[in-house]
């Protein structure tokens, strides 16, 4: 007799069992959810990438945009969920300039277009005494199609800040993929 059959039947059983219905096994690198990761981004921010350009005061201000997605992956690299951490920094602004809102923009370079994420800065909230200054928001919420959208082709989206005196945009820049 064989002292072996009976490991081996159950063992096929076994395997059998965890085919159909799962076995908990969180070693396993194709059962569980991978870790979170992110996608870097930065956007140089100028007056003159505005469209129209601005003119006037403000003209001379400049700033960046460095963005962070927080990313949560399944087992197979497919985006489940997803955040962001924003901080923009501005410099060369007229003393007591106070941004108005900061957003991601659907649209090429010379285009305008819509909000896609906003950064949720409520109007007053940051202000430049001096002309220059910066402000930091996290876990901004985005979909995760907005995520892929935004991985696939940074290019296609801007970064830009809002003033009083240019409600449109004072300063954008398209993100580049870090």
């Amino acid at each position: 007799m064989n002292v072996f059959k009976p490991f081996i039947h159950f063992s096929a059983l076994l395997v059998l069992g965890c085919v159909t219905v799962g076995c908990g096994d969180y070693n396993n690198p194709l059962m569980t959810p991978s870790p979170a990761s992110v996608a870097r981004f930065t956007a140089t921010l100028l007056p003159s990438n505005e469209v129209p350009p601005v003119s006037g005061t403000e003209a001379n201000g400049s700033g960046t945009a460095a963005v962070t997605f927080n990313l949560t992956k399944d087992s197979s690299g497919n985006i489940t969920a997803a955040a962001l951490d924003v901080t923009v920094t501005a410099t060369g602004f007229p003393a007591g300039t106070s941004l108005t809102a900061s957003h991601i923009h659907g649209g090429a370079a010379g285009a305008n277009g819509g909000v896609l994420v906003s950064f949720g800065l409520a109007a007053g909230e940051v202000s430049f005494a001096n002309g220059s200054g910066s402000f930091t928001k996290r876990s901004v919420s985005l979909t995760v199609d907005q995520a892929n959208s935004i991985m696939a082709n940074p290019s296609a989206f801007y970064v830009n800040i809002h003033t009083a005196d240019n409600p449109g945009g004072v300063a954008r820049g398209q993100l580049i993929a870090q």
